[in-house]
């Protein structure tokens, strides 16, 4: 790998899951011994910087980046010679970033798949395309380490591997029980956060994707643990494509995410007035994309963090036999947003995408993650990830249920 030093990393973006994963791999100085944060603007690297060292005694240093630009990030890859590229930029890098990797021998990995800028379009076939480049040097590409996709693609694996013979249905529901106070904000990057949950939905069903329009289903979900009764949306989710295909025995594979009535209700006037698009118009003699003049106007995500309370509580429910015997088995983790803010300066949002980040890094630079091409993280082994949540900020719980049927409310 062109003299890679073994536990050095680049993480490259300096949102609010940058923030975190530069403290929780920090914290484990012992495999991630050099660690540089990277990003277009570098004042906010410094301000992480400068919190990390802070809250851990761990000097990182920071440098700036343009990641669309890949001669400029492969001179960079080629100077410092990581093991691994952390990647929690933009999705619409991931290419960017993937070919610099390829050009400076560096492993990479990160948290969610490319998207076209100019499309709402989310599937993995671009970087699935880049199986055979990877292969043939030698490198490995993890895709989707964060939470979901990650954990809970892990979760479906960790659960076919040790409850189950063959898996049948799978619903992914991801429920955020917090309130930061604002009357319209986004947990995560606002832009990539609204074109997700206004994309066409698909779930998969009997062999193929059924395309509905976006919400149009909804449930009522009771969490575990007391954390509450919840309205639950079907939208469109990435992990859906990757592992209807490594879990071939699926009949049916569903996304589920809760939003409040305040939450739809800004969204669609927001909509309906045209402000969530993603085509260019002119506005005095200048071009402007709607929704990233949108982006510029909402809270910063990163800033959430001391005004969120409440917890999030997001897993899979799994359907399939074992011995013959049909099965229901629930495999959920729950997250306090002032704990996390309380240890890293980050609502749980950002803390549950970055701890996962993370841990794929760390089980990469520990080889035990490593293997030559292009992989979504549920085609390794989910035991030692799985360990690594309990042990560092996440810890799970899986449970078996009676019955479950989202068209009804389920009582956990």
């Amino acid at each position: 790998m062109n003299g890679a030093i073994q536990n050095k990393v680049i993480i490259i973006g300096a949102g609010g899951v940058g923030n975190v994963v530069a403290h929780k791999c920090a914290q484990q100085s012992e495999t991630f011994a050099e660690i540089i944060l990277a990003s277009r603007t570098e004042t906010k690297c410094q301000t992480i910087a400068n919190s990390v060292k802070k809250n851990t005694g761990v000097d990182i240093r920071t440098a700036q980046i343009n990641a669309d630009n890949v001669p400029e990030l492969t001179a960079l890859l080629k100077n410092e010679k990581p093991f691994l590229v952390i990647n929690v930029a933009l999705p619409y890098q991931d290419l960017t970033i993937m070919d610099a990797c390829l050009e400076a021998s560096v492993h990479y990995m990160d948290t969610a798949n490319y998207e076209p800028i100019d499309t709402a379009k989310f599937e993995y076939k671009w970087q699935w395309a880049y199986q055979d480049k990877f292969k043939d040097a030698g490198l490995t590409a993890l895709l989707g380490s964060g939470f979901d996709p990650g954990a809970t693609n892990v979760f479906t694996a960790y659960l076919a591997k040790h409850y189950f013979d063959e898996i049948y249905t799978l619903d992914i529901i991801d429920i955020n029980g917090g309130d930061h106070g604002y009357h319209f904000a986004t947990n995560f990057n606002p832009e990539i956060n609204i074109r997700e949950v206004s994309a066409e939905c698909r779930h998969w069903e009997n062999g193929e994707f059924i395309t509905t329009p976006p919400m149009s289903k909804k449930a009522s979900f009771t969490c575990p643990e007391g954390i509450g009764t919840y309205s639950i949306y079907r939208i469109y989710h990435e992990e859906l494509e990757s592992l209807s295909l490594h879990y071939p025995s699926l009949k049916r594979a569903q996304f589920w995410m809760s939003f409040s009535d305040n939450y739809l209700k800004y969204l669609e006037v927001l909509k309906n007035v045209g402000m969530t698009g993603i085509e260019e118009v002119e506005y005095e003699g200048q071009k402007i994309v709607p929704i990233q003049f949108l982006a510029k106007l909402l809270p910063d995500p990163s800033t959430l963090g001391p005004r969120t309370k409440g917890k999030t509580c997001i897993g899979t429910v799994v359907q399939g036999v074992k011995a013959g015997k049909p099965k229901i088995i629930y495999c959920y983790q729950i997250c306090d947003h002032q704990s996390c803010y309380g240890e890293v300066q980050s609502q749980a949002i950002s803390y549950t995408t970055g701890v996962p980040a993370m841990i794929g890094a760390k089980l990469m630079l520990e080889k035990q993650w490593l293997e030559p091409g292009v992989f979504n993280i549920e085609q390794f082994d989910p035991d030692p990830f799985m360990e690594a949540m309990n042990a560092y900020g996440l810890p799970w719980k899986v449970v078996e249920l009676d019955a479950f049927d989202l068209d009804k409310q389920v009582n956990i």
